[in-house]
């Protein structure tokens, strides 16, 4: 057993900062020398709690003073440290907006260049810059409105006592308020120092040495030693974080990742689950009375569910994902399902994440599935409670055959008799907890009803493989017959009229359109064209139109009268907010205008995109921008012109937004990565991925002597229940 130093206490009883300690990786960050309590709460505030948060506060960007650049010579896109002398500090605000742009100018021999900030780095960061003080800035070159400027660099003072000429390939870290580079160095430095003294401090290595073996990989204390305090020698892979020793570091945070999702579907095919046979009468009933034909990708998607309920001995239950692009029909493969599973005598849960898509496919369900004499029934929030109470007992008597609804299906309230498969519909709109509700509506805990989750938003393999890498991926990857690719454009003010007279021209032809804004009324913050001031302008411009306003404030039998019409063709132009972004079907609409489309998400574009092109008619988007419109928002505009494949567009939305934001972190429980990027690191996330299901491949239950490490931190991460199944 190692002895550990104890912190002295001062006369209160409180610990002394900078107090003589054996470090170790759960020290509190207070307590290293040169710390203390006030610089240890600025710490914390930024989630650096311990001797290993410090460690794992990576470096953003290296400088590398071997290659030190004049103004002069920038390209777009480069990474680069120069020297330069600040000109100017202003701000101004963004076109007609109330957003601020701070502008930082510097110059040096050969020229200026702007240093634009979009968002202030915090309190009086800009107050350090006077004209004439020198700095090194160090960033992306990016070439915005003809000409190159940087776009959120780092802005370090260049006084002589803040440089080390002696260190030629230098750290930076992300700008924080209260710890400048300088001290992060040192304070990094020092730590290390300190570990390498005692081998007993440091954490040990997880992962087995045949898995480092095998992929080369260097220990983890030398790849943090290293990312901190790059070689001499380091080559340009430095820079772009794709050292071995970054390698190293990111594929520790994929890695854990992966095994949680393996040791996840290593407990899902333990679980007990539904025997069912292949039952297709109903199936080939609903095949015949369709006006169309299912297309091979419907059907070789419904045939991989179809093994995951039938073919499993014992019974496991199905976990699988099913992407497909807007209008694939995703629908009509999730009724087939339903219907193999009510012929087995079990219930079916369709939930979906808004009342109007509910409704939809309430209609839709009935219209098909009553003629073969299965009982449909709605749950949501807006029914009567009279209505509620009847349609939850015949539910529970398993009178109702298929349910569908929206949260209210998960409502303590609501019960089956005998739940056998679970359809989420846009799955990504639901969080954890609400899914686990459901599944504990199987009967008396008995067994695991099936879960069946589809999504029409494209989601990148790389993603997948972090969100859903505990699922079994379908990909409907083929449109219906007869559909024609939407024809998308981008429109600017000066588009304005033009644009009218086409919308005009189309109604005159009997067609309908969309127009989506994205404010329900107008703000004080933010200059943006609002749904309820332009239903009053449209209505002046469209005098022979009928025009139908809905958005989300309204009542859900309002939006539903709203729709209705709209649906009927008592309105010609709906008006609306993206409330209408999922579940709206109208084949006869086909133009959709979208209004400072540079507010909105590729994938949302999509979305909202899709709701056209869904009838007979050749159908128009257009993509209408506000003023002042930033480069990343013109790169998303310009790719939905180019392409209507909404697995091209989701790849470059990941590119664009990166993956926090693209299902958002909360709801998709992306865990936030420290130095891993699943785009730039697609590579390793496969390679990590591809480790950590080997491991349970081998060794099930983690049990080998090797692997106990694994065990135990799966155990202290996500708790006994992330291995309670493989005992």
């Amino acid at each position: 057993m190692t002895s550990t130093s104890v912190p002295k206490t001062n006369s209160k009883g409180g610990f002394r900062s900078g107090a003589s300690l054996g470090l170790r990786y759960d020290t509190p960050v207070q307590f290293i020398k040169g710390v203390g309590p006030k610089l240890g709460d600025r710490f914390k505030d930024h989630g650096v709690f311990t001797v290993q948060d410090l460690l794992e506060w990576y470096p953003r960007a290296y400088e590398d003073r071997r290659a030190a650049r004049s103004i002069a010579s920038l390209k777009p896109d480069e990474l680069v440290s120069l020297r330069a002398e600040v000109v100017a500090v202003k701000s101004y605000n963004l076109g007609r907006s109330r957003r601020k742009v701070y502008d930082l100018v510097v110059r040096d021999e050969t020229g200026k260049i702007h240093c634009k900030f979009f968002r202030v780095p915090y309190k009086g960061y800009f107050e350090r810059f006077q004209p004439g003080s020198r700095v090194r800035v160090i960033g992306k070159v990016t070439f915005y409105r003809g000409q190159i400027e940087f776009h959120h660099p780092d802005v370090q003072d260049d006084a002589p006592d803040t440089v080390h000429d002696d260190d030629i390939v230098v750290p930076i870290y992300p700008e924080t308020e209260g710890v400048t580079n300088r001290q992060l160095r040192k304070l990094i430095g020092y730590v290390l120092d300190e570990l390498a003294k005692n081998l007993d401090a440091r954490k040990p290595e997880q992962l087995p040495r045949w898995l480092l073996d095998s992929l080369k990989l260097p220990s983890r204390f030398e790849a943090l030693g290293k990312v901190h305090r790059p070689p001499k020698d380091a080559t340009t892979d430095f820079a772009a974080l794709k050292s071995p020793y970054h390698h190293r570091l990111i594929f520790d945070e994929f890695f854990w990742l992966e095994l949680w999702l393996a040791s996840r579907k290593q407990g899902v095919a333990a679980e007990p689950g539904l025997a069912m046979d292949l039952k297709l009468e109903s199936v080939e009933k609903l095949r015949a009375s369709l006006p169309f034909a299912l297309t091979g990708a419907q059907m070789r998607t419904f045939q991989e569910i179809a093994n995951d309920l039938t073919n499993h001995r014992p019974p496991r239950p199905m976990h699988r994902l099913v992407q497909g692009d807007v209008g694939s029909g995703k629908t009509m493969v999730a009724l087939l399902s339903g219907l193999l599973a009510i012929e087995n005598g079990y219930q079916v849960a369709l939930m979906v994440p808004t009342e109007i898509l509910a409704e939809q496919h309430y209609k839709t369900a009935r219209r098909l599935l009553e003629p073969l004499g299965i009982t449909v029934g709605l749950f949501t929030g807006s029914i009567k409670a009279s209505e509620r109470a009847q349609a939850q007992q015949l539910l529970a008597s398993g009178a109702v055959q298929l349910a569908v609804g929206t949260h209210a299906l998960i409502e303590d309230a609501v019960g089956f008799k005998n739940l056998g498969l679970v359809v989420i519909d846009e799955q990504h709109r639901f969080g954890v907890h609400q899914r686990a509700k459901l599944k504990a509506k199987g009967k008396d805990g008995e067994y695991a009803p099936h879960f069946l989750i589809m999504t029409a938003t494209p989601i990148p393999r790389t993603l997948a493989m972090t969100v859903y890498g505990d699922l079994d991926v379908s990909i409907i990857d083929e449109l219906p017959k007869g559909r024609s690719p939407i024809q998308t454009r981008v429109g600017y003010e000066s588009h304005r009229p033009k644009m009218i007279e086409f919308v005009r021209a189309q109604i005159a032809k009997g067609r309908q359109a969309y127009f989506v804004y994205p404010l329900v009324e107008e703000s004080e913050k933010i200059d943006l064209k609002n749904a309820m001031t332009e239903f009053e302008n449209l209505k002046e411009k469209f005098p022979e139109a009928k025009l139908g306003l809905l958005h989300g404030r309204m009542k859900p039998d309002e939006k539903e009268d709203v729709m209705r019409r709209f649906r009927d063709g008592e309105y010609q132009i709906l008006v609306a907010t993206t409330v209408i972004e999922v579940g709206v079907d109208v084949p006869n609409a086909n133009v959709m205008v979208i209004e400072h489309s540079e507010r909105f998400g590729l994938s949302q574009l999509h979305q909202l995109r899709g709701r056209v092109g869904r009838g007979e008619h050749k159908s128009y988007c257009m993509l209408m921008l506000g003023h002042a419109v930033s480069e990343e928002a013109r790169e998303r505009v310009n790719v939905m012109e180019e392409t209507t494949d909404g697995f091209v567009i989701s790849e470059r939305d990941l590119e664009i937004r990166g993956p926090g934001e693209f299902l958002g972190t909360r709801q998709s429980g992306l865990p936030g990565f420290k130095l891993a990027n699943i785009v730039r690191d697609a590579r390793i996330l496969q390679e990590a991925r591809d480790m950590a299901f080997e491991i349970f491949s081998r060794d099930p239950r983690l049990s080998a002597i090797e692997h106990r490490p694994l065990r135990e931190e799966l155990l202290r991460a996500h708790g006994a229940t992330s291995l309670a199944s493989i005992g």
